[in-house]
C-alpha cells in the first residue's frame, strides 16, 4: 500500500452507529504515516469517544465550534488549509446535505466549506434515508461541485433492515483516499469515449429485458479518466450512480439508442472503451400497451441487438478500442476470440459468476489481455484501482500508435 509520509488528513466523524469503524480507519491512516486530525460533530461523540482519535493521532480532538485552540490559529481555517486530503467516515446524510446546502453551524462543517483540499464522503445510514430523492439529489449536487464519494455497502444494518447504507470496508475508504491522493494526469487532452451499465429493451410500456449491471465499472473508468485529464464523454444506460465530476453524459435506455450515441460521437474520440452490458437481444415485435397477464403464459420472439463495439471496430482506424467481456467459464479462451472478432487492441475479462465480484459490487478482479498476446492478472481490487490500470495499459498502447 502507498505511503501517506508527510500527508496532513482531516478525519470527520459525524453521529451514526458506523462512527465506531472510524477508529480503523484512523489506525489505517496513522500506520501509512498521515499526521491525522480528527473533528467530531456532537452527536458522534454520543457513539465514540474523543479519547480513542486522541490515543490513536496523539493529536487533539475537534469536538466543538467553541473549542479552546490547542495554539493561537483560527482552527476552522488554519487546519483545512494544511489538509491534503478531508474525509469524512461515517457522513450521515444530515452533514451531506448541510454542505451541499452551504450550511456551516458546526465545525466539521465550517471545516468541510472552508477546505479546499478534496473532500471524500464515505455515507452510512439507513437503506431508506440512502435512497431518498433528497439525499440522492444532494450526493449528485457535491459530485457535480467535485466532492468525492465512496459508496455505502449493501447488507444487515444496525437497524435491522437489509439494503445499502452500510459504511464501506475500511480499506476500500483508505484506498480511495490514496487514489485521490495519486491523481494523475497523464492523459490530458486525450478524448475518451466510454459506454456504461446496462441497456433496457421494452417488451411493453412497464416491461424490459435487462441485465444485473450496476455501472460502476464503466462509472469509476470515466471518473479516472477526468482526474487523469482526458476529455471524457459517458454513453450510459440506466445507472443510479452519481455522474463523475468533469464528465459529459449521455443517457440512453436501449441498445440500437447506444448504438446511435457511440457512432455520432465517434468521429471526436480517439480512445473508445466499451464497458457497457449491452443486452443481447431485444424483442422483435414491441407492444404499445401493458399485457395483461394470462394462464396461457408469454412466449416472446427476440432479435439480436446492434453488436456495437464491433461496428465501432469496423469504423476505426488508428482508434485504441477496449472492449470487456463477462464470462461464466473458458475466461481467457472466450475474450481472445471476442477480441479477435471486434478488432479490438485490448479486452477486459472478468468472471461474473462470482458473487463477490464483478455485476452491482464495489471490487472486481480482472484480466487484461492486449492483442499482442499480453496478459495480465489483478488480485481482487476496487473497481477505481481496476479502472486506473486499464487506463495505464491504454496509456501504453497509445505510445506504439
Amino acid at each position: 500500500m502507498s505511503s501517506l509520509e508527510g500527508k496532513t488528513i482531516i478525519l470527520g466523524i459525524s453521529g451514526g452507529i458506523a462512527a465506531y469503524k472510524s477508529a480503523e480507519i484512523c489506525s489505517r491512516l496513522v500506520k501509512l504515516g498521515a499526521s491525522v486530525h480528527v473533528v467530531m460533530t456532537e452527536n458522534a461523540t454520543r457513539f465514540v469517544g474523543s479519547a480513542t482519535f486522541r490515543a490513536l493521532t496523539r493529536n487533539a480532538v475537534i469536538t466543538g465550534l467553541w473549542d479552546e485552540p490547542s495554539e493561537y490559529e483560527i482552527t476552522h481555517v488554519a487546519l483545512p488549509d494544511r489538509a491534503d486530503a478531508f474525509l469524512i467516515a461515517p457522513a450521515t446524510a444530515n452533514i451531506i446535505g448541510k454542505v451541499a446546502s452551504g450550511i456551516a453551524d458546526d465545525m466539521l462543517s465550517t471545516m468541510i466549506i472552508a477546505t479546499t483540499a478534496p473532500v471524500i464522503f464515505a455515507p452510512a445510514m439507513n437503506c431508506k434515508m440512502w435512497e431518498n430523492p433528497i439525499v440522492k439529489a444532494n450526493v449528485e449536487k457535491l459530485s457535480t461541485l467535485g466532492y468525492r464519494f465512496v459508496e455505502p455497502e449493501s447488507g444487515r444494518l444496525a437497524c435491522g433492515t437489509e439494503g445499502a447504507g452500510r459504511l464501506a470496508d475500511p480499506n476500500i475508504i483508505v484506498q480511495s483516499l490514496l487514489h485521490t491522493l495519486d491523481i494523475k494526469s497523464d492523459l490530458a487532452g486525450v478524448s475518451i469515449l466510454i459506454t456504461a451499465g446496462p441497456t433496457q429493451e421494452p417488451i411493453d410500456p412497464v416491461r424490459f429485458i435487462a441485465n444485473r449491471s450496476s455501472g460502476k465499472m464503466g462509472y469509476a473508468i470515466a471518473k479516472a479518466a477526468a482526474d487523469r485529464g482526458a476529455n471524457v464523454t459517458l454513453v450510459t444506460g440506466p445507472a443510479s450512480i452519481p455522474v463523475p465530476s468533469g464528465v459529459e453524459v449521455v443517457r440512453v435506455q436501449t441498445a440500437a439508442e447506444m448504438l446511435d450515441a457511440v457512432l455520432d460521437r465517434l468521429p471526436a474520440n480517439e480512445v473508445v472503451i466499451g464497458a457497457a452490458a449491452v443486452a443481447d437481444y431485444t424483442p422483435k415485435h414491441k407492444v404499445s400497451s401493458k399485457m395483461k397477464k394470462s394462464d396461457s403464459g408469454l412466449a416472446l420472439e427476440l432479435e439480436p441487438t446492434a453488436d456495437i463495439m464491433a461496428e465501432v471496430g469496423r469504423r476505426s482506424e488508428n482508434r485504441i478500442l477496449v472492449g470487456f467481456a463477462a464470462e461464466t467459464e473458458n475466461l481467457h479462451e472466450n475474450a481472445m476470440k471476442k477480441m479477435a472478432s471486434k478488432h479490438l487492441d485490448m479486452i477486459v475479462a472478468n468472471d461474473v459468476s462470482r458473487s463477490d465480484i464483478g455485476f452491482g459490487t464495489e471490487e472486481n478482479q480482472v484480466t487484461i489481455i492486449t492483442s499482442d498476446g499480453n496478459a495480465w492478472e489483478s488480485p481482487r481490487l476496487p473497481k477505481s484501482q481496476i479502472a486506473d490500470k486499464i487506463l495505464d495499459k491504454v496509456r501504453d498502447l497509445s505510445k506504439r500508435t
